[in-house]
C-alpha cells in the first residue's frame, strides 16, 4: 500500500472519532486540557503504529493508550485536584445542563479507576470484558468498580439516582 493511501486511512480514522475520544478522555480526567493532551499523544502513538494496528482495532488501542497514560498522570500528581470552580463544558444541545454539571462534579470525586470503568462501560458503552482488557484489570475488578462507582454517584448526587438506576439495568 503507498504511503499516501496510509497517511490519508490514518486521517480518515481521526476525523471520524477525534471527538468521541476527545469526550472520553476528558470523563477520565476531568481535565479539558489533560484530555486533548491524552488524545494528542495517543494519536501520535497511535501513527507511528498505524501500519501494525490498523488493521485490528486502532479505536480500543487509543483507548487503552489514553487510559493507561491518565493513570501515569494520577500516578505523578498522586492526588487527585479537586477545583473549587468547574470548567465550562461545550455548548451541548438537548442535554439538561444542571444534569450535567451535577453529573460531572460527582464524577470528578469518584476514584481514577472508578471512573474510568463508568467511563468505558456506560459512556463508550464497551461490553465488561472490553473494559477489563483495556484497563489491564479482571472482569471482576470491572463489576464491583462499576457496581462501587455507581453506588458512590448515587450518595454524592441523589438527585441523579433515577437516571443512574436506568443505567445500572
Amino acid at each position: 500500500m503507498r504511503s499516501e493511501d496510509v497517511n490519508s486511512e490514518f486521517v480518515a480514522f481521526v476525523e471520524a472519532r477525534q471527538h468521541r475520544l476527545l469526550r472520553s478522555a476528558y470523563l477520565i480526567c476531568g481535565d479539558h486540557h489533560l484530555a486533548e493532551d491524552l488524545l494528542q499523544n495517543a494519536l501520535v502513538k497511535l501513527a507511528l503504529r498505524w501500519s501494525r494496528v490498523r488493521d485490528g482495532d486502532p479505536e480500543a488501542f487509543v483507548r487503552t493508550i489514553l487510559y493507561r497514560d491518565a493513570v501515569s498522570w494520577w500516578r505523578r500528581i498522586r492526588r487527585e485536584r479537586l477545583g473549587s470552580t468547574i470548567p465550562e463544558p461545550p455548548p451541548d444541545r438537548g442535554h439538561d445542563v444542571p444534569t450535567r454539571l451535577l453529573f460531572d462534579r460527582a464524577l470528578r470525586r469518584l476514584a481514577p479507576r472508578q471512573r474510568a470503568v463508568l467511563v468505558l462501560r456506560y459512556f463508550d458503552d464497551l461490553s465488561e470484558a472490553r473494559t477489563a482488557e483495556i484497563l489491564g484489570v479482571s472482569v471482576g475488578t470491572v463489576k464491583s468498580q462499576a457496581s462501587d462507582g455507581l453506588r458512590r454517584l448515587r450518595e454524592l448526587a441523589p438527585e441523579l439516582r433515577e437516571s443512574l438506576r436506568e443505567v445500572s439495568r
